[in-house]
């Protein structure tokens, strides 16, 4: 059965769409309320809400009494938003269950680049988006890079606390994998065993190019929006590799 998307997020999704059909954001601005709600056919209240979002999200900033323009690094990153990052910090809030110092093992030495004598911090903590748990998360930072890490600093940001050590944030590379809560898992976030989540793998970089951090996130609300340039070597790939297994198999009946 499919799920019908509230009218503020069908037009806050719809309006994304054309911001980036533009190929230049220099001084674009959104048209009024007022002809907004009359193209869409909803209330100025709905528009309004729709707006806040984009703004939430960073897409748009409003000026009072000139208007909403978009702004213009919207398109230096690929995702636009997801579940987490369109929540202000005071809606997310974190609980620890486990905070420890431990030596390192073969494959963080490797992902971190640590000798045999080294250590590894690791926590385990369950994030809470307006009140409601969502998320477990799993992390470890090498403890050579931050060996004043403290519980109060995990309950909140982890990136602003990289920051605040004169760290420069490069980028993370993700992998996310469809998977179902497990009983432990289920009785961490209060929810049934066996509900869909998303497995999230996050590798963190700095720009020197180490790893400063490895997180292994279960979410059982995630959604995420990107946007994706067209890949045309990976699709002419994928032609070439479609065109040999077919031949293959062709080459099986002669």
């Amino acid at each position: 059965m499919a799920v019908k998307l509230k009218k503020k997020d069908f037009i806050a999704q719809d309006l994304l769409g054309r911001i980036y059909q533009q190929t230049n954001f220099t001084n674009q601005k959104l048209p009024p309320e007022r002809e907004l709600a009359e193209t869409y056919g909803v209330s100025r209240h709905t528009i309004r809400k729709a707006l806040e979002k984009l703004t939430q999200i960073g897409i748009i900033s409003i000026i009072k009494g000139s208007g909403a323009f978009i702004n213009q690094q919207t398109k230096n990153s690929p995702l636009i938003y997801n579940s987490i990052t369109e929540k202000h910090y005071d809606q997310i809030s974190s609980k620890l269950i486990l905070f420890r110092k431990r030596r390192v093992q073969l494959e963080e030495k490797q992902t971190f680049n640590l000798s045999d004598d080294e250590y590894i911090w690791e926590f385990h903590r369950i994030r809470y988006v307006d009140k409601q748990g969502t998320q477990i998360e799993v992390s470890k930072l090498p403890y050579r890079y931050f060996p004043d890490l403290k519980q109060k600093i995990i309950e909140n940001s982890i990136q602003q606390y990289v920051l605040s050590k004169g760290y420069e944030i490069s980028h993370y590379l993700t992998q996310y994998q469809a998977v179902a809560i497990n009983r432990s898992e289920a009785e961490l976030l209060k929810c049934k065993k066996g509900i869909p989540a998303m497995k999230i793998i996050n590798r963190c970089f700095l720009k020197n190019g180490t790893i400063y951090a490895i997180s292994e996130i279960i979410d059982i609300h995630y959604t995420c929006t990107y946007i994706t340039p067209f890949n045309k070597p990976n699709l002419e790939f994928r032609l070439v590799d479609d065109k040999k297994n077919k031949s293959s198999s062709h080459n099986l009946f002669i």
